[in-house]
C-alpha cells in the first residue's frame, strides 16, 4: 500500500460560527467520498468542532461503523488535546482560527485515510492459543519474527540463520534522519509510504526554539512538515514535543509488534515487549515505502533477573550494572537480548525502558522484555484504545535455545558511573567521588519520567538541608511535554528551578551535542545520558555517565557525590505512591502463539546454509566489487560511528565525498591520506562501527576512497548499512589473517569465490548472498530501481536450479555460507 502526496486542504477565510458549520459539511463530504457513508447534515449539531466530531462518531457507531467512528474519535482527541501536548486545544466554546480549522480537517482526512491504508496492508493480529504441532521451541524474538513473516513459515518454525521477508508495524525517524530519508525517498521515485498512521517523526536531534529560525535548521523542520502533509500523517506532534523514543514507547508501541527506526536507540520499545530495531536511513526508508524488509534471524541471549532492588534503584543503575558484569560487545554482540525473571516484576516500564535503551551500548541488536503483568497494566492505562488494541503477548518457550543465559541479582545493583569514554568502564561512586565537575546534565531518551522524579526527590533532600550550590552548570531536559506536565502536576518543576537547573525543550540536547545545547571544550560533565564516547557532548569535552539520582546528588557540590546520605532521607512514601509498586498481579497475562498471515512463498534456508544462488546482474553499469585489489590500512577495536562521521558533519555534509573529508579526523587524522595513497581496504578489530545508527559512517568511508572493510566483528547496524550503501564488509575470525594483513600489505578480494589473498596466502570468508547482491548492485536504492517493490521477494528467493548454476559457474559447490554475516 502506498499513499500518494495530496494537496493541502484550503484554509477557512474567516474564523466564525459559520466556519463550524462549514467544517461539519466538509467532514461529511470527506466521510462520503472516502468511506461511502452518507449522513444528513441536519442530523449533526454544529455547536463546535469537537461536538461535530463527537456527534458524527455517535451516529457512525449507531449504524455499526465502528472503525470510522474510532477514526473520528482519534481525530477528536488531537483536536481537543492541549496546545502544550501537541493538540489544537479546541473546546466546545472555542471558535477555531483559520489554522485550527485547516488542521482539524487535516486530522479528519488523515485518520479516515488510515482506514484505507490499514485495509490494504498486512495484518499481524491473528494468533494461536496453543503452539502448532511440530514447531521447534522459539525465543521471544523468534516468535515476533514468525508472527510478521511474509511467505512460508518453515515447517519447524523460525530458527537462527533463517533469512525471511518480514512485515513491519511501525517506522520511527527523527527530523535529522528524516532529512536523509526524504532524499532517499526522492531517489526511489517518491513511492509514498505503506501506512500513514504508522510513521513516527519526532523533532529532537538538532531542532531547538532558539535556533529553529536559522536556514540549516529550517530545512529539517520544512522536510518533516512536508512529510506530514504529503503522507497525511496521523502521528505528528511537531518539533520538541518529545525525544524520538519517549512518547513512542509511552503511548504507541505495543507487545508483539515489530518496529524499525533510523536511530540506534530504537531498542527502547523493547520495554513493552515490542521487538524494535535500529537501522540506517536507507534501510528504514525502504521499509517505510514497502511495509516490509529482510532479516536474518539472529541469536539471542537470555538475562534472568532475580532478587529485589532497593527502592531508589533505577533502570539506568541496572543497565550500568549489566555492562559492568558482562561488558559491551561480548555476549550481546550482534544478538538480541531478552529479559525476564522473577525479579523483573520489580522493574517498572520506565526502568525497562532505560535497560532496553542502552542495549545498543551493550552491543546488542536490540533488547526486549518478555511482556508480563507490569506491561499489561502499563498498556491498559493508555487513554486511547488505538494504542491498546493491537497487543499480542508472546513469551519464549521454556526449552528455547539461547546463545547464552545469564543471571543478574537486582539486590546487588548499586549507583555507579561509566567512566569516560567507555560505557562499560563502570565503577562504584566511591572510586570517582570528589571528581570536580563543570556541569551536571539530567536528560536524554534514556532518562525516563521515573528517573526525573527520583532526581527531584534527591534535590529536595539537599534543598531541605540547605546545601550550598557550588559554581557550575546545571541543566535538565525532560523527555517530552507530557512528562513536563506530569512533573508540574507533582510539584517537582520548582524543585529543579530552586536547585539551580535550567530546563531545555524535549530533545537530545547535550547527549548528542549537535544543537544549541552542548558542552564546551575542556569541560567535565556528569550526565544521565546513555553514551559517553569522545567528543559526544561537545568537541573536546569529557562526559561520565550515571543515573539521574547521582547527577542530582552531585549538583550541589559540583563534584561526584555519594547518594547514600540523600537516599536515607528520601521521601519514600511519595516515591511509593508515584511508582504504585504491586507485589501481586490482579490479572494474569494471556500469552498466545504466532499465527503468521502468509502471503507469498519463501523457503527456509536452514538446511541450505552451504548453498548460494545466481547473482542477479544489473542491466547496466560496471561492477568493481567482484575483484578488489589494493593495499591494507589497519584500525583497532571499537571504531565508533561518532569518530567515522563526527557529529558536526551530520548537519553540514550531504555527499559521500563531503563526509569522507572528515572521516576519523579527530581520532586517526592520518587515515584519509593513507587511503588516498592506495590503501583502500580497511582491516580492523572487534565491533567496527559501534555506536549510533548514522549510515553516514559508511558514506564517509566510501567518500574517502575505501572499497572494503574487513573486521573481526561489526556492530549490527553498521553491518546492515554497508550492503545497503554498496560498501563491501567482510567478517573474518582467523587470527592468521590478521597476522598477515598488516599495514601496506597488498591484498586481493575475489568476492564471487569468497577468497581473500594476502601475503601469498588464501583466506576463505563467508558472505550472505543478499549482502553480496546489494553490494554489487551499489546499494539498496539502485537495487530497488532494478526490482521495484518485489526487491525483498527477489533477493530472498532461491531455487535448486539457480544454486546449481552458480556452483557450475564458480566451481564452489560448498557455497559461501549464505547465512553468515
Amino acid at each position: 500500500m502506498t499513499i500518494a502526496a495530496s494537496p493541502e486542504t484550503p484554509p477557512a477565510t474567516t474564523p466564525s460560527r459559520n466556519t463550524v458549520a462549514a467544517f461539519r459539511d466538509h467532514v461529511l463530504q470527506v466521510l462520503e467520498s472516502a468511506r461511502g457513508i452518507h449522513i444528513v447534515s441536519q442530523d449533526v449539531k454544529d455547536e463546535s468542532i469537537s461536538s461535530i466530531l463527537a456527534g458524527i462518531a455517535t451516529i457512525l457507531r449507531s449504524i455499526s461503523k465502528e472503525r470510522e467512528a474510532n477514526a473520528l474519535e482519534d481525530a477528536l482527541y488531537k483536536v481537543t488535546a492541549s496546545l502544550s501536548l501537541g493538540g489544537l486545544g479546541l473546546t466546545d466554546d472555542s471558535v477555531p482560527s483559520s489554522s485550527q480549522y485547516t488542521e482539524a480537517l487535516f486530522l479528519v482526512e488523515a485518520w479516515l485515510e488510515s482506514l484505507k491504508s490499514q485495509e490494504q496492508s498486512n495484518s499481524f493480529l491473528s494468533f494461536n492459543i496453543n503452539s502448532s504441532h511440530g514447531i521447534l521451541p522459539m525465543t521471544l524474538s523468534q516468535k515476533i519474527f514468525a508472527q510478521h513473516i511474509l511467505g512460508h513459515l518453515p515447517a519447524g518454525g523460525l530458527a537462527v540463520g533463517d533469512v525471511a521477508r518480514v512485515g513491519v508495524d511501525w517506522i520511527l525517524a527523527s527530523e535529522l534522519s528524516w532529512s536523509g530519508m526524504s532524499r532517499i525517498h526522492e531517489d526511489l521515485g517518491s513511492p509514498g509510504v505503506w501506512r500513514n498512521d504508522r510513521l513516527w517523526i519526532a523533532g529532537d536531534h538538532v531542532v531547538h526554539p532558539t535556533i529553529n529560525h536559522t536556514p540549516k535548521i529550517k530545512t529539517y523542520v520544512v522536510a518533516a512538515e512536508k512529510a506530514k502533509k504529503d503522507f497525511k500523517m496521523t502521528e505528528y506532534q511537531g518539533m520538541n514535543y518529545t525525544i524520538m523514543h519517549t512518547e513512542f514507547v509511552r503511548e504507541r508501541a505495543q507487545p508483539g509488534m515489530l518496529a524499525f527506526g533510523s536511530d540506534s536507540h530504537t531498542c527502547s520499545a523493547g520495554a513493552v515487549g515490542c521487538l524494535s530495531i535500529g537501522l540506517g536511513t536507507a534501510d528504514v526508508m525502504m521499509t517505510l515505502a514497502l511495509g516490509e524488509t529482510w532479516f536474518k534471524v539472529p541469536e539471542a541471549i537470555f538475562i534472568e533477573f532475580v532478587g529485589k532492588p532497593s527502592l531508589a534503584i533505577s533502570g539506568k543503575d541496572v543497565i550500568l550494572h549489566i555492562l559492568k558484569e558482562l561488558k559491551r560487545n561480548t555476549v550481546a554482540a550482534e544478538r538480541i537480548v531478552e529479559f525476564a525473571g522473577e525479579g523483573a516484576r520489580y522493574l517498572s516500564s520506565d526502568a525497562r525502558f532505560a535497560i532496553c535503551n542502552m542495549c545498543t551500548e551493550f552491543g546488542a541488536i536490540t533488547g526486549v522484555f518478555v511482556p508480563d503483568e507490569v506491561t499489561q497494566e502499563y498498556i491498559n492505562r493508555r487513554k486511547r484504545s488505538t494504542y491498546r488494541s493491537s497487543s499480542l503477548y508472546f513469551k519464549p518457550d521454556h526449552d528455547a535455545v539461547y546463545a547464552g543465559k545469564y543471571q543478574i541479582d537486582l539486590s546487588a545493583v548499586e549507583p555507579s558511573i561509566a567512566v569516560y569514554p567507555e560505557p562499560d568502564h563502570v565503577v562504584p561512586i566511591s572510586e570517582k567521588a570528589g571528581t570536580p565537575l563543570d556541569g551536571v546534565f539530567i536528560g536524554a531518551c534514556t532518562t525516563t519520567e521515573e528517573e526525573l522524579v527520583l532526581a527531584a526527590l534527591v534535590l529536595k533532600v539537599g534543598l531541605d538541608k540547605k546545601l550550598p550550590l557550588a559554581k557550575g552548570k546545571r541543566h535538565y531536559v525532560p523527555g517530552s511535554l507530557p512528562i513536563v506536565q506530569k512533573l508540574q502536576d507533582l510539584g517537582l518543576l520548582e524543585i529543579y528551578e530552586e536547585a539551580g537547573f535550567t530546563r531545555g525543550p524535549p530533545g537530545c540536547s547535550l547527549c548528542v551535542g549537535l544543537s544549541a545545547e552542548k558542552a564546551l571544550e575542556g569541560e567535565t560533565w556528569l550526565s544521565s545520558q546513555n553514551r559517553n564516547f569522545k567528543n559526544r557532548m561537545g568537541m573536546g569535552s569529557i562526559g561520565h555517565v550515571t543515573s539521574a539520582i547521582v547527577c542530582a546528588a552531585s549538583a550541589f557540590s559540583m563534584s561526584i557525590t555519594d547518594t547514600a546520605p540523600f537516599l536515607k532521607e528520601l521521601d519514600e512514601d511519595f516515591l511509593r505512591r508515584y511508582k504504585s509498586i504491586r507485589d501481586t498481579a490482579t490479572q494474569p497475562v494471556q500469552y498466545v502463539e504466532p499465527k503468521p498471515n502468509l502471503h507469498s512463498e519463501i523457503k527456509s534456508l536452514r538446511s541450505e546454509a552451504s548453498q548460494t544462488f545466481t547473482p542477479t546482474v544489473p542491466a547496466s553499469g560496471e561492477h568493481t566489487t567482484d575483484l578488489i585489489e589494493s593495499k591494507v590500512v589497519t584500525l583497532g577495536d571499537f571504531i565508533d560511528t561518532d569518530a567515522l562521521a563526527p557529529g558536526p558533519t551530520l548537519t553540514t555534509c550531504i555527499t559521500d565525498e563531503e563526509f569522507g573529508a572528515h572521516v576519523l579526523e579527530h581520532t586517526h587524522p592520518e587515515f584519509r591520506s593513507t587511503v588516498a595513497q592506495g590503501h583502500q581496504v580497511v582491516v580492523a578489530g572487534h565491533a567496527f562501527g559501534v555506536g549510533s545508527s548514522r549510515e553516514m559512517a559508511v558514506s564517509a568511508l566510501k567518500g574517502a576512497g575505501v572499497r572494503a572493510v574487513i573486521a573481526r566483528s561489526f556492530a549490527f547496524i553498521f553491518s546492515r548499512n554497508q550492503p545497503s550503501l554498496g560498501l563491501l564488509g567482510i567478517n573474518i575470525g582467523d587470527e592468521a589473517f590478521f597476522e598477515a594483513a598488516r599495514d601496506g600489505e597488498a591484498i586481493a578480494i575475489d568476492v564471487p569465490r569468497r577468497v581473500i589473498r594476502v601475503a601469498q596466502r588464501d583466506f576463505p570468508f563467508q558472505l550472505s548472498e543478499i549482502e553480496y547482491q546489494l553490494t554489487r548492485n551499489h546499494g539498496i536504492a539502485s537495487s530497488y530501481r532494478m526490482y521495484g517493490k518485489a526487491i525483498w521477494e527477489k533477493l530472498t528467493a532461491t531455487t535448486d536450479d539457480e544454486k546449481l548454476h552458480v556452483a557450475q559457474e564458480t566451481g564452489n559447490f560448498a557455497g559461501d555460507g549464505r547465512l553468515d554475516w
